[in-house]
């Protein structure tokens, strides 16, 4: 696997963090009902909830980028996927709900980093380029 893809996933998971942290600030579990009914289906105290979910989301993007990216694995193909499409969804998804509210909505300022990156791992070729050597006598 390309070695670039291996950086980029892993920049791709720390910013879902840092996604996370800003959707906790604004407390995203109060004001947009899907996050609601998962942190509700999490835990009766949303909040805690919503902890769960994004803390066990960030452990399983590290634990992907351990475990299946970064060693190759047979599975990188198909969790590379996953992500890609979570963080398009979640890149496309943050801006067009802060135009319908017209206002700022927690995720909106880490949600473009994480469509950047998530396009970035689609641009990238999955296997480095092999070195061709030609030498001329």
């Amino acid at each position: 696997m390309n070695p670039r893809i291996k950086r980029v996933f892993l920049i791709l998971v720390i910013f879902q963090g840092l996604h996370s942290i800003e959707e906790y600030v604004g407390k995203l579990w109060e004001v947009f009902p899907p996050a609601t009914a998962l942190s509700g289906l999490i835990s009766e105290n949303l909040e805690t909830g919503f902890l769960i979910i994004n803390i066990g989301l960030f452990v399983f993007g590290i634990l992907c980028w351990a475990f299946s990216i970064n060693r190759d694995h047979s599975s990188a193909r198909g969790l590379m996927g996953f992500w890609v499409i979570l963080e398009i969804i979640n890149g496309i998804g943050h801006p067009i709900w802060a135009i319908v509210q017209l206002n700022y909505t927690p995720g909106l300022i880490t949600a473009p980093f994480l469509l950047y990156f998530a396009i970035s791992l689609i641009r990238v070729p999955y296997h480095k380029a092999p070195t061709i050597k030609i030498e001329i006598d």
